[in-house]
Order: C-alpha cells, then structure tokens, then sequence
C-alpha cells in the first residue's frame, strides 16, 4: 500500500511539474510575440545581439574616441556581420554619451521594439 501510495505522489508531483514547466514556457513565449518556444529563443537572441552590440559600441568608442553606426562596428572588426534577426532590425542612435541600440519588429507583435541603454538595461515597449 504505501508503495502504490509513493507512486502517486510521484506521479502527482511530475504532473505539477509540467504543468508548471509549460505554463512557464507560454509565458516566455509571450514576450517574444508569438506562443512558440522559437519566438522565446528569438527573443532571446535579440536580447543578446543588443548586449553584444552595446558592448562594442563601448569597445569602440574607448578605441575611435566616438560612437558608432553598425557599419563603423562592423568595419572596424568590432561586430562580425551578422545582420538583423527577422523579424526585428538594429538600429544605433548615438550621441556623444548615449548608446541608445534598438531592435524593431517590422512584423505585427508585441513588443513592437526593445532597446539597451547606456547602463546595459534592456527595456521593452508591451
């Protein structure tokens, strides 16, 4: 009896962690505008190719004195050249102490853009 009893705790206890787990996943998803797992990765990636870009624009400016556009970053071998990540494209509006980098969906979703400021916080617009 308490073996069966065991069983069906442990039972339970996986059903409580999908359900968990997939309530998560949908969440995540969310942000990255779509109910799929691949939107999450792609929110993902987005996030990071703005950390990546920002930390070159940093790189850049300590080496060239200024800011940058894509271009310069990626002529000066401070960025490989990627490119965008459908469905959003970068866009760099530097000033002499900011380093605004924005990502923009061109599709219909949410968030329509997310962007890094000059503290590396990464925001969205919902």
């Amino acid at each position: 009896m308490g073996r069966i009893l065991g069983f069906v705790g442990v039972l339970i206890s996986a059903g409580l962690v999908f359900y968990l787990y997939t309530k998560q996943a949908q969440s995540v998803a969310s942000i990255g505008g779509g109910p799929t797992i691949q939107a999450a990765e792609n929110m993902t990636g987005v996030k990071g190719d703005l950390l990546g870009i920002a930390n070159a624009e940093r790189n850049f400016n300590a080496t060239e004195g200024h800011y940058g556009s894509l271009d310069d970053l990626v002529s000066g071998h401070f960025l490989p050249p990627k490119g965008d990540r459908p469905p959003f494209s970068y866009d760099i509006q530097t000033t002499a102490s900011r380093i605004p980098v924005t990502a923009t969906r061109s599709l219909p979703g949410s968030p329509s853009q997310i962007w890094i400021d000059e503290s590396m916080e990464i925001h969205t617009d919902n």
